[in-house]
């Protein structure tokens, strides 16, 4: 399972890593980003047509397939599982076309302890950043066009199992070239990329309650706690940043530090 995730790394970087061509109005940066939520717009890389460059898109986290009857069903189709992906009627097209990098430079995972449910943060053991597997598609309304997205899930390994029995698809770099080639159309091939990320190269931290709502983004998101949950029930005061809709945000590309 995948529900919410944080992008923090500067936008070079991540052009370096993922090879992709930035957009034309970028100015300083990637907004960073510390509690992404289901609904929000995501910083993703695909490849529009077969022989172009990768680039650089926001897509909206909620996978709307081409043929639904309005947006509302992609507030349900967050995440898609590798074992059906090539079956299901809202994923086969995508994974067959329209297979997208979802970036990200960690993720949260709940547990249940009583009444309540504490909050952990994943990342890579080395802290670099990764890309999530994941499908987009493109829906045409009367007045408006959304394209939009989901993340691919599998089996989750032995550090996560104890939190959640699902985990998000984090490709390895050889896989992405053919990922993002919407001219590869070999199933089995496709999903010998959707394997599970090694527990042994991946970490997992306490952090504080305050990324349970949605509308907070804040570096505090991240910051380790205790284990015992008496510090996890207490949050900063929302800032600016973090009071922000996903109305008012500001444009994908612009960074934007206070």
């Amino acid at each position: 399972m995948c529900g919410r995730f944080t992008l923090t790394t500067p936008a070079q970087q991540l052009a370096n890593l993922f090879n992709f061509e930035m957009p034309s109005d970028d100015n300083e940066g990637l907004f960073p980003r510390f509690n992404i939520a289901p609904t929000q717009d995501v910083a993703a890389v695909r490849v529009n047509e077969p022989g172009e460059a990768a680039s650089l898109v926001p897509l909206r986290w909620g996978l709307i397939p081409s043929w639904a009857k309005d947006t509302k069903i992609g507030n349900r189709l967050i995440n898609a599982r590798a074992e059906t992906i090539s079956e299901l009627p809202s994923f086969r097209d995508p994974f067959r076309s329209r297979r997208c990098l979802i970036l990200a430079d960690g993720f949260f995972e709940w547990k249940k302890s009583g009444d309540a449910k504490l909050p952990y943060y994943i990342r890579r053991a080395d802290h670099a950043p990764f890309a999530f597997a994941g499908l987009w598609d493109r829906w045409r309304g009367v007045d408006e066009v959304v394209e939009s997205c989901a993340i691919i899930t599998t089996t989750a390994n032995e550090l996560l199992e104890p939190l959640h029995q699902r985990m998000p698809v984090i490709l390895d770099p050889d896989a992405f070239a053919d990922w993002l080639d919407p001219r590869m159309k070999r199933i089995d091939h496709l999903k010998g990329f959707l394997r599970t990320f090694p527990a042994d190269e991946m970490e997992l931290t306490a952090v504080g309650m305050g990324v349970n709502d949605a509308r907070f983004d804040d570096p505090s998101c991240v910051r380790p706690v205790g284990t015992d949950g008496a510090s996890l029930m207490t949050t900063a005061p929302m800032s600016r940043t973090a009071k922000r809709s996903r109305s008012d945000q500001p444009s994908l590309w612009n960074c934007d530090e206070s």
